[in-house]
């Protein structure tokens, strides 16, 4: 689960599993509307709930993990290099191995058996069991699992046997105050429904996935639901819920789901190429690339280029070759919609970007000294050059033990990292590895023992340098410089 601070009241965001489908609304109703007569209150969505919790389905996962007995000589400051990296046969601890299961909910798109769920219900799992509310089971297999957007795709063979399914439809319609429905398998007790209503749309800054771009409901989400469906009242599939704020786990009504824009994206890599982006051998997404850094704007930097409010994203970092270099788009141009969407900040900058299909262009409308302009941007994939290099540093040193790699457009993509990034980043370090206790996953070491490094060669060069677990490293964490020395 990761968790955050809410300023306001302290509470600790923890992504939960929810299953949240949502069924159709009444035909007869074209328009929102308030109930305006007794009649009209005691409607019930009975009607909406057959014909969607039949596609809600509940996924148990479970993978086999070993750990290692601590040797308490490993929390010694002078002990612990004689008993890392094996230098004391026996002394790191006997392996043992325990079953980790987890539970979430998934929701069938698809009557091939395609689900969609978080790919957090489904990561690093051994064995999976889709079960229908009917009480079908079935073993089911990771498709495609994207971490930057915590969506995974899931199949089951049901072996020509007749498939419930709910479609896909998309947020855009969604208003704040429309109705929904909540189905799910909260805490185990079996499947529960809830209602509530949109609570906000297009919410920002909480830190929950790469994009950080979400629909904001009170509809009842608690543990057991991850991965669930958000459906409108006309029927469709228009979220995957993934996380609420809460202080004890339980529901405080404020959830959020993954707008289905989203979840189109990585079907469409799936089949090989679609809409916004292409399934990689890995089975990562691997999405467009417009090599161009945003920054919100202040009230007074609008003031300053004319504009009458803060809104848009800032241009203020274009990479050479890039495809924002070759649209004409230049540092201090800001970004006002794209593809007819209004941009509000970096973040649904961001957003709207990753779901641009790949290998077709769109239009962005600009702001430049005082006039509305418009560019044709292309969606292209992130060039892997200059050669990434992925290495996983070994001997006895303190960083042996980490995977690392050359920056380049294909993996500040994969690792979300800024375009003007340096260094050298650190890809994922092995369990128990003296570099797990200094370094970790998407870490870039700027400098070793006073020297910067730039490339793989670099940092290769420094450590075999080292003499033993001594070292002087300076690494750049999610922004924020860090020095860390060991003597």
């Amino acid at each position: 689960m990761k968790k955050k601070s809410f300023p306001a009241a302290l509470l600790s965001l923890l992504l939960v599993m929810v299953c949240i489908p949502f069924g159709p609304a009444h035909a007869t109703q074209n328009a929102s509307s308030t109930p305006d007569s007794r009649e009209q209150i005691t409607l019930s969505f009975a009607p909406l709930v057959k014909k969607i919790a039949p596609a809600v389905v509940s996924i148990s996962s479970k993978r086999v993990i070993t750990t290692r007995t601590q040797n308490p000589f490993l929390d010694d400051p002078f002990f612990a290099p004689f008993f890392l990296d094996g230098a004391i046969p026996g002394f790191r601890g006997l392996p043992r191995q325990k079953v980790e299961s987890a539970l979430g909910s998934g929701v069938i798109i698809a009557p091939d058996g395609l689900i969609v769920t978080n790919a957090h219900v489904v990561r690093e799992a051994d064995e999976i069991t889709v079960t229908l509310n009917d009480g079908r089971e079935f073993p089911a297999r990771v498709s495609v699992s994207d971490t930057p957007s915590d969506i995974a795709l899931v199949r089951i063979d049901a072996q020509n046997k007749p498939l419930p399914y709910a479609p896909l439809e998309s947020s855009e319609s969604l208003e704040i105050g429309d109705l929904v429905i909540a189905i799910g398998n909260p805490f185990g007790v079996g499947q529960t429904v809830t209602s509530g209503i949109v609570s906000a749309r297009s919410r920002p800054n909480l830190e929950i996935n790469d994009y950080n771009f979400f629909i904001q409901t009170d509809a009842a989400i608690n543990p057991g639901n991850s991965g669930g469906p958000l459906v409108d009242m006309k029927g469709g599939v228009v979220g995957i819920n993934t996380a609420i704020y809460s202080r004890d786990g339980g529901s405080l009504g404020i959830g959020f789901a993954i707008p289905s824009e989203m979840v189109q994206t990585v079907i469409a890599a799936e089949k090989q190429g679609g809409k916004a982006g292409e399934q990689t051998d890995t089975g990562r997404v691997a999405r467009a690339w417009l090599g161009a850094q945003m920054q919100s704007l202040t009230a007074d930097i609008a003031t300053s280029l004319g504009l009458d409010r803060p809104q848009g994203a800032l241009v203020s970092h274009i990479r050479k070759d890039s495809p924002a270099a070759r649209s004409g788009l230049k540092v201090g141009d800001v970004v006002l919609s794209v593809s007819g969407h209004a941009i509000r900040d970096p973040a649904e900058m961001h957003f709207r970007w990753a779901t641009i299909p790949v290998g077709e262009s769109t239009v962005f409308e600009i702001w430049r000294k005082g006039k509305n302009l418009s560019l044709n941007v292309s969606a292209e994939l992130p060039p892997d050059t200059p050669p990434r290099e992925e290495t996983a540093l070994k001997g006895r040193h303190a960083l042996s033990g980490a995977t690392i790699a050359n920056i380049n457009p294909a993996v500040s993509i994969e690792m979300n990292l800024p375009d003007d990034a340096a260094g050298v980043i650190v890809m994922d370090t092995a369990n128990g590895s003296p570099a797990a206790r200094l370094v970790t996953k998407g870490d870039l070491i700027v400098s070793i023992d006073g020297r910067k490094v730039k490339n793989v060669a670099d940092v290769k060069k420094r450590v075999s340098a080292l003499r033993g677990y001594a070292i002087s490293l300076v690494i750049n964490r999610n922004g924020q410089m860090r020095q860390i020395l060991i003597r």
